[in-house]
């Protein structure tokens, strides 16, 4: 009987139970056993492409190989190859997903597609668990996608439609899937919002000016990534190519397709480090390629971008994380002498004379702070203007719904000051199932509040494209903290027409 019921499922998307009560589904491949707890149901480590390993490295992603019989999903797949504690972490046949739903019996459920940060050269989506959001009514699925010189190398040799981009490719794939497979989950391939913060935001603006993303998302929450902010060009990316090689040891492609992949991670790196563009990064989605022939800002400005309703949004200290990693962790805080210095190599003589005038070190407690606060405003890697930028232009064709979060990581004594840094809002939606020394100290009541809070506007708009605040206007987003909510004009708190002057 039981054969017959998994056989009558592969047909028509049913959900089955097996031995146990574990919860079967049939996907296009084949059928995916998971595991309940508490309510939720989850699917873990299913392929959505082939093995990017052998010849198919550097390549854009394969279907995935149909399997007999009943996978076991009660465990997530390996991680993309990344640094790891004690040296290599995780896998080159990483490309697979999760996905997590309500345990009750439901239909048309709106889906959360997210995509993690780590910089494109860390993360999983293994690292994240959405229970929160399940329990709302949401389907969410967490994606593995190619990082580092793996997932960006764009290397000339390369004929490839997906060269320098093959993490983009992998998240399209990825969204393809979601796309055909998801209702046999129970949710509604119409209603599919792709989610990211930091790299995952970034991978969004990358996706919204991508042609052959077209289709695969109705809408896009982007928390930490300014559209407008651009990525490598083909030319620098040939170059970092080139300079990666040599590391290797390699003269042609053939050679780096053949070497071992623990000898691509770390390779040229730089770290989570405050640099003021984030094409100062070594690997990022390629412009000038056939899967993103535009940088995003020139997309954005010319029309060409999907135009979906998009939440999006900035912390108010981005940058406080970046400076304290690279200076005061390090022991070595910014003194007041070497702050100009710094500030000129980040921006030239002359430039550096006007930001010290708007700016002086004397206005803040710190040095450090002071140029926190200034890479945060400028926004170019993270942060304020560049986000104001992309509001504008991204609301001349779709609804935008903007926000600050504003609510501050919970300080120790004696500790940096981080403020609203960079990431700290992540654990307002999604809990940790890897917590490491950036886990952020655990909320207090008031912030268990506001997280509530925003679950339910994140969940509002996953389904219905509106959070439960008014659009975007000039300027004004919406602060969010557990003491001043509401409009605040972006533009005066991060004097952004300085920064439009300089």
């Amino acid at each position: 009987m039981t054969g017959i019921l998994s056989a009558l499922a592969l047909v028509a998307g049913m959900t089955v139970s097996v031995a146990g009560g574990d919860p079967v589904i049939s996907t296009e491949t084949g059928q995916v056993r998971g595991s309940t707890v508490s309510g939720v149901q989850a699917f873990q480590g299913i392929p959505y492409a082939a093995p990017p390993v052998g010849e198919r490295r550097w390549r854009a992603p394969e279907r995935a190989e149909p399997w007999q019989g009943v996978r076991d999903g009660t465990n997530p797949g390996p991680k993309c190859p990344q640094r790891g504690m004690d040296g290599v972490d995780g896998s080159e046949d990483c490309l697979s997903l999760n996905v997590w739903r309500p345990g009750a019996a439901a239909k048309n459920l709106p889906v959360l597609v997210f995509l993690h940060g780590g910089g494109m050269v860390n993360g999983a989506g293994s690292l994240y668990d959405p229970a929160k959001l399940v329990a709302r009514g949401n389907i969410v699925v967490t994606v593995n996608y190619r990082l580092g010189a793996l997932g960006f190398l764009a290397h000339p040799q390369l004929r490839d439609p997906a060269v320098g981009n093959f993490g983009l490719a992998d998240q399209q794939a990825a969204l393809g899937w979601v796309k055909r497979n998801v209702p046999a989950f129970g949710g509604d391939a119409r209603r599919v919002t792709v989610w990211g913060e930091s790299a995952g935001a970034f991978s969004i603006c990358a996706q919204l000016a991508s042609p052959t993303a077209r289709g695969l998302f109705d809408q896009a929450i982007v928390q930490s990534g300014p559209c407008v902010n651009d990525f490598v060009s083909r030319k620098t990316a040939y170059q970092r190519a080139a300079e990666s090689a040599a590391l290797i040891g390699c003269k042609d492609l053939e050679c780096l397709r053949h070497r071992p992949f623990q000898e691509f991670v770390g390779l040229g790196e730089r770290g989570f480090t405050a640099d003021r563009r984030v094409a100062d990064r070594t690997w990022l989605p390629v412009a000038g390629t056939p899967m993103l022939p535009f940088q995003p800002s020139v997309a954005q400005r010319l029309g060409l971008t999907i135009a979906v309703p998009t939440l999006q949004g900035v912390t108010k200290d981005e940058t406080r994380a970046h400076v304290a990693a690279s200076f005061d962790q390090q022991g070595k805080p910014v003194t007041v002498a070497q702050y100009p210095r710094v500030l000129a190599s980040l921006y030239g003589v002359r430039d550096t004379r006007r930001i010290v005038a708007e700016y002086p070190v004397e206005s803040f407690p710190t040095p450090s702070l002071a140029l926190a606060q200034v890479l945060t405003d400028e926004g170019k890697l993270v942060g304020a203007c560049s986000q104001l930028t992309a509001n504008d232009l991204m609301a001349r064709r779709a609804p935008v719904y903007a926000y600050e979060f504003a609510e501050p990581r919970k300080g120790q004594p004696g500790e940096f000051p981080y403020g609203a840094h960079h990431g700290v809002d992540v654990q307002y939606f999604l809990g940790s199932t890897d917590p490491g020394p950036w886990t952020p100290p655990p909320l207090t009541g008031d912030q268990a509040k506001l997280s509530e809070r925003l679950l339910d506007q994140w969940s509002a708009f996953a389904a219905t494209g509106r959070p439960g605040w008014p659009q975007y206007r000039k300027d004004v987003v919406n602060s969010i903290s557990t003491t001043n909510p509401g409009p605040v004009n972006l533009r005066s708190e991060h004097r952004c027409d300085f920064w439009d002057s300089l």
